[in-house]
């Protein structure tokens, strides 16, 4: 399966509709296998809250700059 990008992926941040520029990335280790990734995408605002929600939760995993995340090995 071949991922399309929106025209300008925004940010996940509730209520946020500012472009995207990083990929949270993250899984719930009572639920998804260690290779597992969900995602989160942030702008240069929100990324430290996001990453630090998941984080204190003990879920993240790593934060990447947008263009330099890899989508296909991901999945």
């Amino acid at each position: 399966m071949e991922f399309v990008a929106a025209e300008k992926p925004i940010c996940s941040a509730k209520g946020c509709r500012a472009d995207a520029t990083w990929v949270v990335a993250w899984n719930n280790p009572k639920i998804h296998t260690p290779e597992r990734r969900k995602t989160w995408l942030a702008c240069e605002e929100h990324r430290a809250s996001l990453s630090g929600f998941l984080n204190v939760r003990g879920m993240l995993k790593e934060v990447v700059v947008l263009s330099d995340w890899d989508f296909d090995a991901a999945r």
